[in-house]
C-alpha cells in the first residue's frame, strides 16, 4: 500500500482543521508534518509536496475563470460577490442573491481586466443567476462541471472566491453532509418553496464568495456556494452550496428564456419529520412518508383527488384522515426531501407521476399531472 496518497488525505483534513483554527493553525500543521514524519521516516515531505502541487494545480487551472462581481443601483455599488465562467460566449454563473436589485454588473478577472456585463436570467428559487461579458480574456476558459451523484460526505473539497473582496481567495474542507434543503428567497402566494439536495461544507465561505465554485480535487464543480449559517454573518464551519446537478438544470434555461419553470404538485405537509408522537396522534400506520395537510385549489393535487387533513385540534392544526404520500413513480418517498427531489430533479411540468398514498386502510396510486410552480 502507497503510504504517500493516504498521508495526503490526512494532512488535507489537518489543513482543513488548521484553516479555521486562527493564529494557532500554523503551530497546529507544524505539530501534525513533525509527528507524521517522525512516524513515517520521510514519507511526509513527499506526501506534502504532493498536496501542495495539486491544490497549486487546481488554483492556477481555476482561478482564471474564478471573477469577482461588483453590482450596482443607480449608480451606487449596492452589492458583491463571485462568479466563474459557463462558456466560450462569455456566460458567467453566479448567486441571484448576489445580483438581485441591481442594474449595472462589473466583473473583475483575475489578471485585472474588467467588463461590463448585463444579466440573462435569475431563479430565486434555486438562488442562481447567469451574466454575460463581451468576451472573454484569454487564459479564462469554462470551468468543468463535476457529478453530483459522486459526491460524499468526507470528500475533500476547495473554494474560490472574493471574500470581503479579497479576490482570488483559496480555503478548503470537506463535505460535511448531503441531502440539505435551503428555502427559496421569493415570497410566493403559493406557499414557500425549498431547493434540495444541497451541499454542506466547512470550507471557510464568508461574504463575497457567494456565487464561487466549490470544487473537487480535479478541478470540477461540484457545487455553486450559496449561504452560511452563522449567528454573527461570519464563517461558523458550517456553509451551503447548491449542487451541479441543479446547475445542469437551471443553468440552460435561464441563458434560453431568462428563467426557470418548476413543476408543482401544490400539497401542503407538516413542518418535519413524522415522529413516533405525530404518527400515533393522527393513527398513521407508519412514522415515514408525506402527510397531506393540505392541498392548494385548482392546483394539480386537488384536481387528481388527493386527500388532505381536515382541520383538528392541538398544535399542528390538522387530525387524522389526510392521505400519507409513500412513494412516487415506484420510487419509495420516506419524508419530503424524497418528494421534492424527484420532483425538482427528475420531473418536467406538464408531466403525470404516480402517487402511491395511504388512505383509509388501503394503498392508492393516484396519477397526478403536474402544473407550473407560481
Amino acid at each position: 500500500m502507497r503510504l504517500a496518497p493516504i498521508l495526503s488525505l490526512i494532512l488535507i483534513l489537518l489543513l482543513s482543521v488548521a484553516c479555521q483554527a486562527g493564529d494557532g493553525g500554523n503551530e497546529l500543521i507544524g505539530r501534525a508534518v513533525s509527528t507524521v514524519e517522525a512516524g513515517l521516516s520521510g514519507s511526509a515531505p513527499l506526501a506534502l509536496g504532493e498536496l501542495e502541487s495539486a491544490l497549486i494545480g487546481v488554483y492556477e487551472r481555476v482561478n482564471p475563470s474564478v471573477v469577482f462581481i461588483v453590482v450596482e443601483a443607480a449608480g451606487i455599488e449596492l452589492n458583491s460577490g463571485s462568479g466563474f465562467v459557463y462558456d466560450e460566449q462569455g456566460h458567467i454563473i453566479t448567486n441571484n442573491h448576489v445580483v438581485e436589485n441591481g442594474d449595472a454588473y462589473e466583473v473583475v478577472f483575475s489578471d485585472g481586466s474588467r467588463r461590463r456585463a448585463e444579466l440573462v436570467g435569475a431563479d430565486p428559487d434555486s438562488d442562481l443567476a447567469v451574466i454575460r461579458v463581451d468576451g472573454l480574456p484569454d487564459g479564462a476558459p469554462p470551468v468543468s462541471l463535476g457529478d453530483s451523484a459522486a459526491l460524499r460526505v468526507g470528500q475533500v473539497v476547495l473554494a474560490i472566491g472574493n471574500p470581503f473582496g479579497e479576490q482570488g481567495s483559496l480555503s478548503m474542507g470537506i463535505i460535511s453532509g448531503l441531502g440539505r434543503r435551503i428555502r427559496s428567497l421569493r415570497d410566493t402566494q403559493g406557499g414557500t418553496f425549498s431547493l434540495p439536495e444541497i451541499i454542506q461544507t466547512d470550507a471557510p465561505i464568508n461574504p463575497g464568495n457567494s456565487g464561487g465554485p466549490l470544487l473537487n480535487l480535479q478541478g470540477e464543480v461540484i457545487g455553486v456556494n450559496s449561504a452560511i449559517r452563522s449567528d454573527t454573518g461570519f464563517n461558523s464551519g458550517v456553509g451551503f452550496a447548491i449542487p451541479v446537478k441543479a446547475v445542469a438544470r437551471v443553468v440552460p434555461a435561464l441563458i434560453a428564456g431568462g428563467s426557470y419553470t418548476y413543476p408543482y404538485i401544490g400539497i401542503s405537509t407538516l413542518p418535519g419529520e413524522i415522529d413516533l408522537d405525530l404518527q400515533e396522534a393522527l393513527a398513521l400506520p407508519q412514522a415515514s412518508g408525506v402527510y397531506v395537510t393540505g392541498v392548494t385549489a385548482g392546483g394539480p393535487a386537488e384536481v387528481a383527488g388527493i386527500v388532505a387533513a381536515p382541520a383538528g385540534q392541538g398544535p399542528i392544526g390538522v387530525g387524522p384522515g389526510g392521505d400519507l404520500i409513500v412513494a412516487i413513480d415506484d420510487r419509495e418517498v420516506q419524508d419530503f426531501h424524497d418528494l421534492i427531489s424527484y420532483l425538482v430533479f427528475e420531473t418536467e411540468v406538464g408531466q403525470t407521476v404516480q402517487l402511491t398514498v395511504l388512505r383509509e386502510g388501503g394503498r392508492v396510486v393516484v396519477p397526478v399531472t403536474l402544473g407550473e410552480r407560481p
